[in-house]
């Protein structure tokens, strides 16, 4: 309990800009009213512009006008607490975990566009997954971008992992040689930082592809993860990103980056809601340790606290 505790305080710290917009936000409407249309009108508005999506303020108004209906609840007062507990419903039993391989390396393939935070991401779940007791291994495969292998290389020295990288090669060539590399050494996991790219840009996104099936002929069963970084300040236009990215490399999970750098962190809710794909975690800091697996009754105790 004591550790459920701290990872709840520590999102709550991360989420503190969310929860000072929103949360005050709710609290400043619903105070001393009674239910009725024009407070649920308010309500709705105010779900949208913390990115909740306009699915999900929907759902949410019409769930709290049934409860006015039967009356479970009564009056502003008491919608808080309603809300609260019906948000964690919303998403249900899911997979949430990382698949690793039964055997030889676990490979992470890690996409997004260009400035979502995706190669310090990548170094967050090194870090991560090192604290575990796995020995990682990084493939700098974003060679469009000299600046990304020379951040990756410094976020590797800092955190204690081998990487393979060659600035200006062909990135499935770099992935190529860190699958091989990452077999010799022993490595439980390849994680592999790709190129930031637009999700209009077809011909990067045919790359992307290129770097999956490299990997597939390298490794069994390889990759096991395609986890896409999203930039939470980006609010809906994430969702677009996602869809596109999920069409062309089979993403299996979610980074949501930058919790902590919006007010709209309602962004999680529209995800699930909109997008058929799991958040796994959830970037809540700029350093290297500001990761946390997401789970969703954690993430709405941490909003509410």
């Amino acid at each position: 309990m004591a550790f459920l505790k701290k990872t709840v305080e520590k999102i709550a710290a991360g989420l503190s800009r969310t929860r000072k917009m929103f949360i005050g936000s709710l609290k400043s409407l619903l105070s001393g009213r009674k239910l009725d249309d024009k407070l649920l009108d308010d309500l709705e508005e105010t779900l949208i512009q913390a990115d909740m999506g306009v699915a999900s303020a929907m759902r949410i108004r019409g769930d709290l006008q049934q409860a006015f209906t039967d009356k479970r609840i009564e009056a502003g007062d008491q919608a808080i607490e309603f809300l609260k507990d019906e948000i964690k419903k919303y998403w249900p039993e899911s997979d949430r975990s990382v698949h690793f391989a039964g055997e030889g390396p676990t490979v992470i393939l890690v996409a997004g566009i260009n400035g979502c935070g995706k190669t310090t991401s990548v170094a967050k779940l090194a870090y991560r997954f090192k604290s575990e007791g796995k020995k990682v291994c990084l493939a700098a495969a974003d060679t469009f971008r000299a600046a990304a292998v020379q951040q990756l290389t410094i976020w590797s020295e800092r955190i204690g992992t081998d990487i393979i990288s060659g600035s200006g090669s062909d990135p499935a060539a770099v992935v190529f040689d860190a699958c091989d590399a990452a077999v010799a050494r022993g490595a439980d996991i390849l994680l592999v930082d790709t190129a930031g790219r637009l999700h209009t840009q077809d011909n990067l996104m045919r790359e992307l592809t290129k770097i999956r099936d490299v990997v597939a002929r390298k490794i069994p069963g390889a990759p096991h993860e395609v986890l896409l970084v999203l930039d939470a300040t980006t609010g809906q236009n994430a969702i677009n990103q996602a869809k596109a990215f999920a069409e062309a490399i089979d993403v299996t999970g979610i980074f949501l980056a930058k919790l902590d750098g919006t007010a709209k962190g309602g962004i999680v809710v529209a995800i699930r809601n909109e997008v058929n794909l799991p958040v796994k975690f959830i970037g809540i800091g700029e350093t290297y340790e500001d990761v946390e697996p997401f789970d969703p009754e954690q993430f709405v105790e941490a909003l509410f606290t």
